[in-house]
């Protein structure tokens, strides 16, 4: 299939309800916040997720977490490793070869690029792939307040003569919180990696149903949901205008001072002349 041929830019609207949605592990699993109080999804939670929902929807991932792979390989070696293409292209010491190959069998190496370096004595390899697809941190739009909770058990952990303390932990979360993220596929790096237009649609689909399968004791399901993606497709490889000036087509305002639901947000998009974007309402 031909590789994209026309820039895509988009932006998702996120809610949060009692959940968290991204702990810190520097910070005892708080959600994540900046200095300001804004609330943070860092983009490696973000790839992470879409990782997760694109081998639900069937497309083959190289980065693959041990709780959610698909294989038996139990490291990024070892998967690499056991890849035709990509063996022969390392014998031959073909580094081109290797990287067209790894784009070839991997969805998410030609979305979001790899860093191919493993350590061997005889066939080291070290490839870098710059793939298409960028995605931001995404932000609350207002500060979030983070409830903290102490969680009990009830049980022993091991077999002991007395019993272990009750006390368990701390659990943290945000009552409730809107946040938005942008993105952008480049059509010249998706000319390099082979990103067609079919990835493009799998992408979007992988967007839109976000949380689906993301279930965890610290994000329950419906506890996160996508309201809205916006998915402006350019007529031209370079595109029509800056994808800065596209993402602040969003708007996310609210509308009351007492944040509880979506409803207390009023989100619209402006328009550019000759760029329409598709919305999805998922709210």
């Amino acid at each position: 299939m031909e590789s994209l041929q026309n820039k895509i830019d988009f932006a998702l609207v996120i809610a949060v309800h009692h959940a968290n949605p991204n702990g810190d592990p520097l910070n005892g699993n708080r959600p994540r916040e900046t200095y300001e109080g804004y609330g943070e999804i860092s983009d490696v939670c973000l790839k992470r997720k879409i990782r997760n929902r694109l081998m639900d929807l069937g497309a083959s991932v190289f980065v693959q977490s041990d709780d959610r792979r698909n294989d038996d390989f139990r490291s990024l070696k070892d998967r690499a490793d056991a890849c035709p293409a990509l063996a022969g292209a390392l014998k031959a010491k073909d580094r081109e070869a290797y990287a067209r190959a790894a784009c070839e069998t991997w969805m998410d190496v030609r979305s979001f690029g790899q860093v191919f370096a493993f350590k061997g004595k005889d066939d080291g390899v070290s490839v870098g792939i710059r793939g298409p697809v960028s995605i931001h941190p995404a932000f609350s739009v207002d500060p979030i307040s983070i409830d903290s909770l102490q969680i009990t058990k009830s049980v022993n952990s091991v077999t002991g003569d007395k019993k272990s303390s009750d006390t368990m932990g701390t659990r943290h979360r945000v009552g409730f919180a809107v946040y938005t993220t942008f993105g952008s596929i480049n059509c010249q790096l998706a000319e390099k990696t082979g990103f067609t237009a079919g990835d493009a649609d799998l992408l979007k689909e992988a967007l839109r149903t976000l949380f689906e399968n993301d279930a965890s004791s610290a994000r329950p399901d419906g506890s996160m949901e996508v309201l809205r993606l916006y998915w402006w497709q350019h007529n031209c490889k370079s595109g029509q205008y800056p994808s800065a000036k596209v993402h602040r087509l969003l708007h996310v305002e609210k509308k009351t001072d007492l944040l509880r639901d979506i409803q207390d947000y009023a989100i619209t998009c402006g328009e550019l002349p000759g760029l329409a974007a598709e919305v999805y309402d998922e709210s």
